[in-house]
């Protein structure tokens, strides 16, 4: 069984950047044992781009 762990970060809505550094997310959740199970960049805005980006984490349950 696995346990999920979501975490959701803003996109600026002029540039399209992410507003915090997700590899620096990535690289801490997966000391603490997470594997990355997918990034999500829903479409929200007029045109279709993203206003945020959602990284999905994983680990089995202990």
């Amino acid at each position: 069984m696995y346990e999920y762990k979501f975490v959701t970060i803003p996109v600026g809505a002029l540039n399209g950047k992410p507003k915090e550094d997700y590899q620096v997310i990535i690289h801490n959740h997966s000391r603490e044992g997470w594997r990355l199970h997918q990034i999500l960049t829903p479409p929200f805005a007029a045109g279709g781009q993203a206003l945020m980006m959602e990284i999905i984490f994983e680990r089995q349950v202990r």
